[in-house]
């Protein structure tokens, strides 16, 4: 579990985060959404520590995580695992390598072992002919598929994902929604997804933080954001004549 209380970032005078305040649990799928510029991402940097809030604080499972001491801090990072926006891999290498790659720089096991470990995880991405390949001889969902691979291999505590389904098809898309929630789940992981992707949000927005203007405007579940109110959030959601047709089924059917 992932507690903000009151953060804030500005860079100069622009101040980006302005007392953001939300808990992302453990084992669900925790979706931050807004529109570009909303403070998404630094939001994400924050969590990732990338970024240290002006003020507030960030308490991962208890751990208040501008108090610890960098080595504290740097052993936290390794319970981290990141999805790129896109994908983030290492042309030179293969799947097999990029996969490979965190154990190799934070772990010491053998050249087995980390095969091993590998394997394990390509075939929980559903990945098991692919080793030897390299990125450019992929597809792009199989390539988010190796990026998520990546992330686990550590057994991370925490999952970030930047924008999981830029670039992919819708079918993919949700192919990858799908497996991280799955993964989530399976590995009761805190997961937070950064995403601009509606489809992203009905299917598995089991905690939604919308974000405007640097504020927390709204949060909620995938169900309740189809009963809001909230003027900043249904223009948002409902920019898209699809989504206004799917919210007056939802309102149609319980009524």
């Amino acid at each position: 579990m992932i507690e903000v209380n009151d953060i804030h970032k500005s860079f100069g005078d622009t101040h980006i985060l302005k007392g953001i305040s939300t808990v992302l649990e453990k084992g669900k799928t925790n979706l931050i959404i807004g529109q570009s510029g909303s403070g998404k991402t630094v939001f994400i940097k924050c969590l990732l520590g990338l970024f240290t809030p002006d003020k507030g604080t960030i308490s991962l499972d208890g751990k208040i995580y501008s108090q610890l001491s960098a080595r504290e801090q740097r052993n936290l990072r390794q319970d981290m695992g990141m999805v790129f926006q896109g994908s983030a891999l290492f042309d030179s290498m293969t799947v097999e390598g990029n996969v490979m790659f965190p154990l190799e720089m934070f772990t010491n096991q053998s050249r087995s072992e980390m095969q091993d470990r590998a394997n394990i995880v390509l075939e929980r991405v559903n990945l098991v002919d692919a080793h030897k390949k390299y990125p450019s001889e992929i597809s792009g969902g199989m390539q988010k598929r190796v990026a998520i691979a990546r992330a686990i291999v550590m057994n991370p505590k925490y999952l970030f994902c930047d924008e999981p389904n830029s670039g992919l098809d819708p079918r993919t898309a949700i192919i990858i929604d799908n497996l991280i929630q799955e993964i989530t789940k399976e590995f009761d992981i805190t997961t937070v997804i950064n995403t601009h992707d509606m489809n992203s949000v009905m299917e598995i927005g089991e905690k939604i933080v919308f974000l405007k203007h640097g504020i927390k405007e709204w949060e909620g579940t995938k169900d309740e954001i189809f009963k809001t109110d909230n003027e900043a959030v249904t223009n948002f959601v409902y920019s898209s004549e699809l989504f206004k047709k799917v919210r007056q089924m939802y309102i149609e059917e319980r009524n």
